[in-house]
């Protein structure tokens, strides 16, 4: 895997389970379970989602001649049984200092990268989901061996802390041996591992918010994660769109959000229709917002977390 996190979260209460820290708690192997299943359910809802520009999608290959949306599916099925291998580790785990944990997950994450890559025939559709659902769902894990609610908050405060030194890490680098590090250095950006870092902060701040409001105003899930996407268009400092083309690729890209944004977002008329125009209009300027798209995933995940250890909040 990549590294990870640091922020405080709210108190943390008990859940319903017979809880000794000898013995597993009660329920929580089929908590793994389905948190596994929502994890692959985030990642089909991510890429079926039509249009995202310069992304793999149902419209096209977006901005990739090595990958389509068979390459997806495949992907996300080869990795999917390794989500409930992250959480039963970090349930294994759950005592250990935060600080302490991600070097144990670390060859897990790098043997669900070799199962992806086996996958595609060599391609990377999911590493930075890897990544963000490795941590996710050990995360996870490391709540339930506690007795602790598996919800947004403590969730993502459990990922920062598990997260803390990553961005140091790529400070203390001699060189840069990786494109994360070649950005870090030449323009102080982050990417997934500051992301991480944070909370999913740019998930919290600006998709999920979104996201909630469009659906608790009867929009539809399709809509609502359309909503979700521009904001992170907007939002994020997206490392892959850097990479490809640049300060001045962001911008573009992140303005065209700014002004579809203002035009109305997914309320105003004929938003689909602009969005597959910006689709085109980067896939011309060959970028590819993949840390967004891992977002969204993300977005869908987080979304979908109110009641899944059993309770109401």
């Amino acid at each position: 895997m990549h590294s990870a996190l640091a922020e405080a979260g709210p108190v943390i209460a008990p859940l319903p389970w017979s809880f000794q820290r000898s013995r597993t708690p009660a329920g929580a192997p089929a908590l793994g379970d389905r948190l596994a299943r929502l994890a692959h359910q985030s990642l089909l809802r991510e890429v079926l989602l039509t249009p995202k520009p310069g992304l793999v999608d149902r419209r096209n290959s977006g901005s990739h001649r090595d990958m389509d949306l068979s390459t997806f599916r495949a992907s996300a099925s080869a990795i999917a049984p390794w989500f409930a291998r992250f959480f039963t580790l970090g349930l294994a785990d759950c005592e250990l200092p935060a600080g302490l944990f991600l070097p144990r997950i670390r060859p897990d994450g790098l043997a669900c990268e070799r199962a992806m890559l086996r996958a595609t025939g060599g391609v990377n559709t999911h590493k930075g989901s890897v990544f963000a659902f490795g941590l996710l769902c050990a995360a996870a894990g490391r709540l339930a061996g506690r007795g602790a609610a598996v919800t947004t908050g403590p969730l993502c405060a459990e990922v920062a802390a598990v997260c803390a030194g990553v961005v140091d890490e790529l400070r203390r680098s001699a060189e840069a041996t990786t494109a994360g590090e070649h950005l870090f250095r030449r323009h102080g950006l982050t990417g997934a591992r500051g992301e991480a870092a944070s909370g999913f902060a740019t998930v919290r701040a600006h998709a999920l918010p979104v996201f909630e409001r469009l659906r608790t105003a009867g929009a539809g899930a399709n809509i609502a994660l359309h909503g979700a996407l521009l904001e992170l268009l907007a939002f994020n400092p997206d490392t892959n769109v850097v990479a490809r083309g640049g300060l001045e690729g962001l911008a573009f890209l992140q303005g065209e959000a700014m002004r579809l944004r203002r035009a109305g977002g997914v309320g105003a008329p004929g938003f689909l229709r602009r969005m597959a125009a910006l689709d085109d209009a980067v896939i011309r300027r060959n970028l590819s917002p993949g840390g967004s798209a891992d977002l969204l995933a993300v977005t869908w995940f987080l979304s979908n977390l109110t009641g899944v250890d059993g309770r109401t909040a």
